[in-house]
């Protein structure tokens, strides 16, 4: 069993947008494959877990994008388990350049689910299992247990789009997989912003699952404070961007209900 689970991949013609780069989504693609594969190497897979009437389930998530690698680079994938704070279970995540520099780095909060009663239980017996990997930390100035921030309600949103949960977006366990909310969240973003960036903060909360069939609204609107939020941060590194700050919420239309919190930051050259 690998403490530090790592695979090398190439920057495929999928993984990028116009500006030849790899893009938000695809970032969260590369990080949910490592840490599926790095569970199983565990012991603590989807069929491990299964078998026992439990599932991950992604609750949190912090990252950010210091330098987008290009179509046809080949980076370096790792991801390590945390420790745990209360009901979460932490898990960190890299994307490392051919000269070994991070580009992208982020840490996760996983709830483990009764998979029947769809209720989370404490992860701290499966957690006890595993490497505490105790000092490495991906992002900068975090602590050895430090649950990415949970997001603030906000008032001014605005409805941008609705989106019907389909088949291509769910997943195994029969609800909107994690990584298909970051596409609805850049359907919902200015195009030229996310085809420009040359960095990009992201935080989600992911609030309640998605089934097939649901109707999701997406509402947003520009974070005008300049380092609003940043200070409830997991991760201390993060840029000031003013201007340049989006909330977004996913919302069921029939009760107002948050399916979802996010909020994205990007930066330019």
């Amino acid at each position: 069993m690998l403490d530090i689970w790592r695979e090398t991949e190439c920057v495929r013609f999928g993984d990028v947008d116009r500006s030849d780069r790899l893009t938000l989504g695809s970032v969260f693609s590369f990080f949910q494959e490592a840490a599926i594969s790095h569970a199983a190497d565990l012991g603590v897979g989807r069929d491990a877990l299964a078998s026992t009437g439990q599932a991950w389930i992604l609750s949190r998530l912090s990252l950010f994008i210091e330098r987008r690698p290009a179509y046809g680079e080949t980076v370096e994938v790792s991801t390590w388990p945390r420790g745990c704070e209360k009901l979460f279970a932490l898990r960190d995540y890299a994307i490392r350049d051919s000269g070994g520099i991070a580009v992208v780095r982020g840490r996760g909060a996983w709830l483990v689910l009764d998979t029947e009663k769809r209720r989370p239980l404490r992860p701290q017996p499966l957690v006890e299992t595993l490497p505490p990997n105790s000092g490495i930390n991906a992002l900068k100035g975090s602590g050895d247990s430090t649950c990415p921030t949970g997001l603030k309600l906000r008032e001014n949103l605005v409805k941008k789009m609705e989106h019907d949960a389909l088949y291509s977006d769910i997943d195994f366990y029969g609800h909107a997989n994690n990584a298909r909310y970051i596409q609805w969240i850049q359907d919902a973003a200015d195009i030229n912003m996310l085809t420009k960036a040359a960095q990009i903060r992201f935080d989600i909360n992911y609030l309640s699952e998605v089934l097939p069939g649901d109707k999701v609204e997406l509402w947003t609107a520009p974070l005008t404070e300049p380092g609003e939020n940043e200070e409830e941060s997991s991760c201390n590194d993060y840029p000031s961007l003013p201007g340049q700050n989006f909330a977004y919420e996913g919302r069921r239309p029939e009760a107002a209900q948050a399916v979802f919190r996010a909020e994205l930051r990007f930066g330019f050259d």
